[in-house]
């Protein structure tokens, strides 16, 4: 597929049993660019990462990544979906932070870090620890590193988790509301590293409740209700100037919401 976008997710549709989650969701990220998506519980957007990702497989619609259609292959005009170890593979171009971190308890700051890079790349203990230490150091954290991950406040444990999506040298990292499990006083430390991550040239889709930072770092923001894009645009226009009542009502709650706490 020729695109000048970095992402494009076209036509996607996803089910549950009987629960239709994804009717039809299409958007594109061009590289260096931070698309932020922002909805109530329920509209999609934790599933449209996992689908992007292939965590979940897509009942239909595509998705490519720099130009490589995601978890499948053509094949006689149909598309056939790849090994579970050729989608591993693509996988290690897309970075995930999840909202729960999902770090080893029983390893260190520089173990869990260290420990993908060994399983998918084959690097050497002492490269991925090299290498582990530099994405310790963009989030902060390098003082911690003989940390175990339970010893950690949840805001840097958040940040390892960055750390180790960063050591896989993705091309696009997806951010799963990466503060929404967060204390309030441990928010800022985590968005301070992802503004930091943007400023650098990251390519980011950010599922996130924080609308300032969605204005203040996002290229694009894409609200999401009921499985399908409602709203997708500059942060001014969709935040500030929503076109739809559904938009409007959502941000209004959201702003009454962050201002209480």
């Amino acid at each position: 597929m020729s695109t000048s976008h970095l992402l494009v997710v076209d036509d996607m549709h996803k089910s549950f049993a009987h629960n239709e989650v994804l009717r039809g969701v299409s958007l594109s990220c061009d590289k260096a660019e931070v698309v932020c998506v922002i909805g109530p519980s329920g509209s999609g957007k934790s599933t449209l990462l996992h689908c992007i990702n292939h965590l979940e497989a897509p009942d239909s619609g595509t998705v490519y990544v720099n130009g490589e259609l995601i978890g499948y292959e053509p094949r006689r005009g149909h598309l056939v979906s790849l090994k579970d170890r050729d989608t591993a593979r693509q996988r290690r171009d897309i970075g995930m932070v999840f909202q729960r971190f999902n770090l080893f308890p029983h390893l260190t700051a520089l173990q869990n870090v260290a420990l993908a890079p060994r399983l998918t790349r084959g690097m050497s203990k002492s490269d991925a620890e090299e290498a582990g230490m530099e994405m310790l150091k963009r989030v902060g954290l390098e003082n911690r590193r003989d940390s175990f991950a339970r010893e950690l406040s949840g805001g840097q444990q958040q940040r390892v988790a960055i750390a180790r999506a960063l050591a896989m040298e993705p091309k696009l990292i997806l951010f799963d509301e990466p503060t929404s499990a967060l204390d309030p006083e441990l928010v800022g430390e985590v968005l301070k590293v992802m503004r930091d991550l943007a400023q650098q040239g990251m390519t980011m889709v950010v599922v996130t409740h924080e609308l300032q930072f969605a204005r203040e770092v996002g290229n694009t923001v894409v609200f999401m209700d009921d499985g399908v894009v409602v709203e997708s645009g500059k942060p001014e226009e969709v935040l500030l100037s929503p076109k739809t009542e559904r938009a409007r009502l959502f941000i209004s709650r959201l702003v009454g919401d962050n201002s209480e706490r």
